[in-house]
């Protein structure tokens, strides 16, 4: 037998949130927008030249980056746009996390940034959250090779002010600090406006939640022009291609329809600060949420046992077997006759138990 297997790289690789195939499926479980895409979107799907598909996209994505910056009234030069935000921070780890040092991220936290640090051999350090599941801004004080953390933060739900990431900026001066705020449209503040501030910081965001995009795979960063043509010369070693060509003219017509997106964004606030109401009368707990879902916990039942019982109602909430959450689940915020589905059925399991 060959030893080619001694060459092979080893990683825990992410595990993804279940993406069920049968039909009827209460799906609350990966923070998907219940709701479709701005209209534009579908009209121009519909009119889509099939001939495009034939020829190579733009690998600048000029036309969906030019959106993009003209939305945030930034130059173009201050964007950047891949595959899902997924792939942004990726490529962030690949060019900005290369020092001796490690980087720091929080220990409750999208779990992707260790997958990604131990693929690509950066050392990392997890700080731990307070007991209320927040970040404690001092442990980012010390000396480090790189900061990343979720505003709001996931899966906890929780979100820090825009005093709290300056404090960091500024006490970090050598190092890049990346924000992500994949569910920041949901009620955080957006560190933005101090990319024009600070240059380095650099902010992450996504079409997957606030715009109903997720199978279409947009994601950008914004920051400044150094680190920016830094990304892309780094994803122009990797693959000069990310976007797809649908990708990029759907991206654009989604930006543009800005009454649509606030109209949904505020659906999907007042669903959940309704469920918040709900979920406590029925004994769930949770951090205040800013996102577009709630992290809870029940004071007298097992999460993984109510995770269990909604499954086999083919109801499908997040649960993560990882100590110090054990107890919790996350569950999306759906529509509202989604989430009368989801109450129904844990009043029926918290009354079945207590009888």
């Amino acid at each position: 037998m060959g030893n080619w297997r001694d060459n092979l790289r080893r990683v825990v690789p992410y595990t993804p949130g279940e993406q069920p195939q049968q039909k009827n499926v209460v799906k609350l479980n990966t923070n998907e927008n219940p709701y479709p895409p701005a209209p534009g979107v579908k009209k121009l799907l519909s009119e889509m030249d099939d001939k495009r598909m034939r020829l190579y996209p733009d690998p600048a994505a000029r036309k969906l980056v030019n959106a993009i910056a003209d939305y945030y009234n930034v130059d173009e030069n201050m964007v950047f746009v891949g595959v899902g935000s997924d792939d942004v921070i990726a490529m962030c780890f690949l060019t900005f996390f290369n020092s001796e040092k490690p980087i720091l991220f929080p220990d409750i936290s999208y779990s992707f940034y260790s997958v990604w640090a131990d693929l690509f051999k950066v050392k990392y350090e997890c700080p731990k959250l307070n007991e209320k599941f927040e970040l404690v801004k001092e442990d980012y004080y010390k000396e480090n090779g790189g900061i990343i953390f979720p505003n709001p933060n996931a899966p906890t739900s929780s979100a820090v002010s825009l005093e709290f990431v300056e404090d960091i900026v500024k006490h970090n001066s050598d190092s890049i600090v990346i924000i992500d705020e994949a569910y920041v449209d949901f009620g955080a503040e957006s560190a933005l406006e101090l990319t024009r501030k600070y240059e380095n910081l650099l902010v992450v965001q996504t079409y997957s939640k606030s715009r109903s995009m997720a199978g279409m795979r947009i994601g950008y960063a914004i920051g400044n022009a150094e680190l920016i043509k830094a990304l892309n010369d780094v994803k122009y070693s990797f693959n000069s291609y990310t976007l797809n060509y649908p990708s990029i003219e759907l991206g654009v017509a989604a930006i543009k329809d800005e009454s649509y997106f606030k109209e949904t964004v505020a659906k999907i606030i007042k669903t959940r600060e309704a469920a918040k109401v709900r979920l406590s009368e029925l004994g769930f707990s949770y951090p205040d949420s800013k996102a577009n879902f709630l992290f809870v916990t029940h004071k007298n039942k097992y999460a993984g046992d109510i995770f269990d019982y909604l499954k086999s109602k083919n109801i499908y909430v997040r649960y993560f077997k990882k100590e110090g959450i054990d107890n919790y689940l996350r569950i999306t915020v759906g529509t509202d006759e989604q989430m009368e589905i989801l109450y129904k059925e844990l009043e029926n399991y918290l009354n079945k138990k207590e009888s």
